[in-house]
């Protein structure tokens, strides 16, 4: 750029991003509810749905049919700014009412046993008509049934917005969003990690090496034939290390701690990345492996 200033060459290999991507400081906190839909083909506004809550302790399962969108919202914020919904009474006060029809459960702990859900016959109800629509079909509300857990636990509640099909609007039953209340006033929306899956064998149950190791460590993984060697290494760049970083705003799990530093573009999906943050330390990770071994 010009006479008389120096200037150091470096071959690529050498060069490290100038550029740092953000790493996220992440805290373990235990979520003590769990929501399924076993059968979401069956599901339908008139014929109703089944739900499968699997919770840590003694929960109450309540379904808000009809919900209005705003109030929903609303109440969110109210979580932040007003008071804490820890109870089904709490939201109730939120919504100020603006729901068609109500029905409660009462959970046991760690107890999987399906609950049927169905707007009433005189309800006369078989849409929420056109999108974008002012009503959800179905808002299920997870609260602490023992007062006690409430002061245990940082998470109080869990509110799941569930889309079900009807005549008006035929887009498959599944749950659209996941909110989780914190104590604290803080409300964080749950979702989905999409991992790499490039092993060479699939395993029995079709799930990825990186998917299981994921829920081997939360105690979800079923038992199954020990895999090979090559298949737990899954970095997609280096494909020699096992995949540790997650990537926002894309939400990519593909890169291990050797090759997240050369990168502010997701390998995936080409899309910047402003945040990273680990799926378990190094001291998990050496504890991981001296037990493998």
């Amino acid at each position: 750029f010009g006479l008389g200033v120096p200037v150091i060459l470096r071959n690529s290999e050498e060069t490290e991003s100038s550029t740092r991507v953000l790493k996220k400081q992440m805290r373990q906190v235990k979520n003590p509810f769990g929501l399924e839909i076993p059968h979401p083909a069956t599901a339908s506004v008139t014929k109703g749905i089944t739900l499968t809550p699997d919770c840590l302790e003694d929960c109450i399962l309540t379904c808000y049919w009809g919900c209005s969108v705003q109030k929903l919202h609303e109440a969110l914020q109210k979580h932040v700014y007003c008071f804490r919904i820890k109870t089904p009474q709490a939201l109730e006060n939120a919504l100020y009412s603006e729901y068609l029809y109500r029905q409660q459960y009462f959970i046991k702990k760690k107890n999987k046993e399906e609950k049927y859900c169905q707007l009433p016959e005189d309800a006369q109800v078989v849409d929420f008509g056109p999108v974008p629509r002012s009503r959800y079909p179905l808002i299920a509300l997870l609260t602490l049934a023992d007062e006690e857990d409430r002061e245990i636990y940082d998470i109080v509640s869990m509110v799941a917005v569930i889309h079900i099909p009807d005549e008006s609007y035929r887009l498959s039953c599944r749950i659209l969003y996941q909110y989780l209340l914190l104590a604290q006033g803080q409300y964080h929306d749950l979702k989905q990690l999409f991992m790499s899956a490039n092993s060479t064998a699939p395993s029995s149950s079709g799930t990825s090496p990186a998917d299981r190791s994921l829920l081997e460590k939360v105690g979800l993984a079923e038992d199954e034939p020990e895999l090979h060697e090559e298949n737990s290494k899954d970095c997609v760049v280096c494909q020699n290390s096992t995949v540790n970083w997650v990537l926002l705003p894309c939400r990519h799990a593909c890169l291990c701690d050797g090759c997240i530093k050369y990168f502010q573009q997701c390998p995936m999906c080409r899309q910047f990345v402003q945040e990273s943050f680990p799926l378990c330390s190094k001291k998990e990770q050496d504890e991981d492996e001296s037990t493998h071994i």
